[in-house]
């Protein structure tokens, strides 16, 4: 028989994952991964994320495209007036809309109505965490109606609406939520309550499976969230699962500390970091040195997993000359997997020397070693081999050229040229051990501005002895081989509440400064206010004025 048109067919209902089926009589309750997979995937804000710690669990089905006609919620089935009001709640152009059919339909307004209200609030908020203030009286209207009927909503109802109205960004400790919870409660089964802390009401973070946490660490490194509650939580969830996770697990779970520049308040953080690096790093060589590289960031690199990583086996490893390097050979004083094991049990075979791996891996080294030379005075382990080191970052990296569009470079450079003239100053010039420069200007001991075809723009690299900082300190005036390279901060350089410096742009400023370059910063906010060229030329030479700086007439 053929279906009328628009009417929707019948479908299989799909079970979510990691949910627990309930059966007649009983509550279901979805497991907290199964939760969180929902939030990630609908590209959920930190604060609804982070409500998923300190809520209860609610039914996450309803983030799904289907629309709630396809069943009946909340009791009864859905027929004539009913389903017709439920097209016009779901068709509402504004929440006042949406208040006037329910207010005006008092005998035809069932249960699921007002999840299917609450899902259409949502649209019509798209996705911003809080309502408007223009809206509250409306909000708090439509909260009304719920807070008195909701004692008739079946626990599916109450699952629904309680979710729909977290994620809206209804206060866990206002009036609906509490009301909508209470109501959950009363419909549970009488059971002893769990020994649970008294601010964490859901589950507990190291509650959740690694493959979860991995998902939410790289939600917030890929968006640059750096919501301090979420990563303490992860760095709690690593320090109390540590015996049960891999460094090739740990890896992914510490990249959003190095990337967003946050080391975390949890004391057993860098302990349990270590003895991890020490346990697994002979398994998984190159997850150490990516662990390695979000410690530098963070500036927190251990001694003895740098003498593992800088020794001659490893080196070699690298280098794709010596297949089997983890047989029988291990750093004085390691402890790890890698000692002792025989040549037969387990084989490590190199690493093709060809390979991007190999490239990225002998990258990171070139700048652990740069952090060694730079930020660790104490060390006294081996180093990387001359042979061994290749530039850092000899280009832009690839967030730079993908935006590129939108960034200021350009605009920069022509005031430069029409300020300066086009000899004296370099643009993407790559200094030793290989950071790519925006723009350097050579100055003379008495702050002129030379043309850079005249002089070395390079500073010697190992910078010359001297005490640590003193090099970064000094005034232009005073220092005759005094480079200043001007710092291009974009908004995407930052996290995303635009005040701190991504650990990767934060690692550059603070090694070029050690190497001896003045940097003066440009940052978006006041590149951003600059209308117009002339006004843009204004701004550079107040800030190169300020340092000090002279040169001739303008050129162009």
């Amino acid at each position: 028989m053929r279906r009328p048109r628009g009417e929707p067919g019948p479908r299989a209902p799909r079970p979510t994952e990691g949910a627990t089926c309930a059966g007649p009589g009983e509550s279901w309750s979805p497991s907290p991964n199964s939760m969180l997979r929902v939030l990630l995937s609908a590209q959920t804000s930190p604060a609804r994320l982070s409500g998923l710690l300190l809520i209860p669990p609610v039914q996450p089905c309803c983030l799904g495209p289907s629309k709630w006609g396809d069943r009946p919620l909340g009791g009864g089935p859905s027929a004539g007036p009913v389903q017709g009001l439920q097209r016009l709640l779901e068709q509402a152009k504004s929440p006042g809309e949406l208040l006037r059919w329910l207010g005006q339909n008092p005998t035809k307004v069932r249960a699921h109505h007002y999840s299917v209200a609450l899902r259409r609030l949502g649209q019509l908020l798209g996705s911003r965490p809080r309502p408007p203030p223009v809206e509250q009286a409306t909000l708090q209207d439509l909260s009304q109606l719920i807070i008195r009927n909701c004692p008739s909503f079946d626990i599916h109802t109450i699952h629904v609406c309680l979710h729909l109205a977290v994620l809206l960004g209804f206060p866990s400790d206002g009036r609906l939520v509490c009301a909508l919870e209470q109501e959950r409660r009363l419909r549970l089964p009488p059971k002893p309550p769990p020994p649970l802390q008294p601010l964490l009401r859901e589950a507990r973070p190291e509650e959740l499976t690694p493959h979860v946490m991995v998902l939410l660490a790289q939600h917030l490194a890929r968006h640059r969230l750096r919501e301090p509650q979420l990563l303490e939580a992860i760095a709690h969830f690593l320090v109390v699962q540590e015996t049960q996770l891999s460094s090739k697990v740990v890896q992914k779970l510490v990249l959003p500390f190095g990337r967003l520049n946050y080391l975390p308040l949890e004391q057993q953080f860098m302990p349990c970091l270590e003895r991890i690096l020490a346990r697994e790093a002979g398994v998984a060589p190159l997850a150490t040195v990516n662990i390695l590289m979000s410690l530098c960031q963070l500036r927190c690199l251990p001694f003895r997993a740098l003498h593992f990583v800088f020794s001659p086996g490893f080196i070699n490893y690298i280098s794709g000359t010596q297949p089997g390097w983890l047989a029988g050979w291990a750093p004085e004083g390691w402890r790890g997997r890698g000692a002792g094991w025989p040549a037969t049990q387990s084989p490590s075979p190199c690493l093709p020397t060809g390979t991007p791996h190999a490239l990225i891996v002998r990258r990171y080294l070139s700048l652990l070693d740069t952090a060694v030379e730079l930020e660790l005075p104490g060390y006294r382990g081996p180093r990387l081999p001359r042979r061994q080191q290749v530039p850092i970052f000899p280009q832009p990296l690839i967030t730079d050229r993908a935006r590129c569009k939108y960034s200021h470079k350009d605009i920069v450079a022509e005031g430069l040229r029409q300020l300066l003239g086009e000899e004296k100053y370099r643009q993407d010039l790559t200094v030793p051990p290989g950071y790519c420069t925006d723009f350097l200007l050579c100055v003379s001991s008495s702050g002129a501005v030379l043309p850079v075809r005249t002089q070395d723009p390079f500073l010697p690299y190992p910078p010359r002895s001297c005490p640590q900082g003193q090099a970064a300190s000094s005034p232009t005036t005073r220092d005759p081989a005094q480079r200043v390279v001007l710092v291009l901060r974009e908004r995407w350089h930052f996290c995303r509440d635009g005040r701190v410096l991504l650990g990767s742009r934060a690692l550059r400023e603070r090694h070029l400064g050690l190497m001896g370059y003045q940097l003066l910063p440009l940052p978006f906010e006041e590149l951003e206010s600059q209308r117009g060229l002339p006004q843009l030329k204004s701004y550079l030479r107040q800030k190169l004025q300020g340092l000090g700086l002279r040169w001739g007439p303008e050129g162009g």
